[in-house]
């Protein structure tokens, strides 16, 4: 049995529950619409109700005043996602979303608020699951799992064979973890649970198959060297120190090569890449992607 997503229905109002702005401004952030004018809408709606002496809103009449507000293309638009949101609700398959790309470009920020967005409460990452191992497996007999993902060539056995030991450690790596990765996976499915997952190691190509799970997947880029070291800052502030903006901007160029590499195989696999310069844009992305992955399996009309 597939445990539900914790995603709110569209918020019309009820005989036990009227009307509420907050509620749909909410419901609208949710599918894309900017905070200002999701506001906008929901008050407009309230107003209308107001006028009408109503409490409850029909569904033609909110396309009405989306078109209104919104404009035609931004109102039909979000109309459609509005409907797409209530198809995935309904849907009875857990959604497996994968969330990857290089160090540095939004990963955690967008897997959490996507993973928001679509009421799914389980979100981890695949460095969280490297953390795991180094606990099982020593440096001595699993070596790579100790290092970051662009340090990882310091573990390779024989570097001297490796025509780039950065891309060759940082393979290595994710081949070990992606065993950990895989029994997570396979947990969250037995338990029907929908799950979102993000890290680097989550290479195109790499990942065997997943059944039995609406999957959607997905790599993260950002294209501008300048903008990609910006985040470190942010990653830096935003840690107290724990991941300090020199260590990443020392590599940046082998965290680029690595960048470049996963966006090759993305390519190859026919992967999504996404731009995540703007992050809010950025999940907008994957969001329309779930909503995509959903539609093929139950269309909306």
């Amino acid at each position: 049995m597939t445990h539900p997503r914790h995603v709110e229905p569209l918020p019309l109002g009820t005989d036990d529950q009227p009307y509420s702005k907050g509620l749909m401004a909410r419901a609208l952030v949710a599918v894309g619409v900017p905070a200002v004018r999701a506001y906008e809408l929901a008050r407009r709606i309230d107003n209308d109700l107001n006028d009408r002496g109503e409490s409850t809103l029909e569904l033609a009449r909110l396309e009405e005043l989306a078109v209104a507000v919104l404009g035609e293309a931004d109102g039909a638009g979000t109309m459609r996602r509005l409907r797409q949101f209530a198809a995935l609700r309904e849907l009875d398959l857990p959604v497996i979303l994968l969330v990857g790309g290089a160090t540095g470009t939004g990963k955690s920020t967008v897997a959490t608020e996507s993973a928001h967005r679509l009421g799914i409460t389980r979100v981890t990452s695949t460095d969280f699951v490297r953390q795991t191992m180094r606990a099982f497996f020593s440096a001595e007999f699993m070596p790579s799992i100790h290092y970051s993902s662009f340090e990882a060539g310091a573990g390779l056995r024989q570097p001297d064979q490796a025509e780039d030991p950065v891309i060759a450690g940082f393979l290595e790596q994710t081949r070990n973890v992606l065993v950990g990765v895989r029994a997570s996976i396979d947990r969250a499915l037995e338990e029907g649970w929908s799950m979102v997952l993000e890290g680097v190691h989550l290479v195109p190509g790499m990942l065997p198959e997943i059944d039995g799970a609406l999957v959607a997947q997905c790599v993260l880029e950002v294209e501008d060297p300048k903008q990609h070291s910006s985040h470190f800052l942010v990653r830096d502030a935003g840690s107290n120190g724990v991941r300090p903006h020199d260590k990443y901007v020392d590599r940046l160029a082998d965290i680029r090569r690595i960048q470049a590499s996963i966006v090759a195989r993305a390519d190859r696999h026919d992967v999504p890449v996404v731009e995540s310069a703007n992050l809010d844009l950025a999940i907008g992305r994957v969001i329309d992607l779930v909503l995509a992955a959903a539609e093929e399996v139950q269309p909306v009309s």
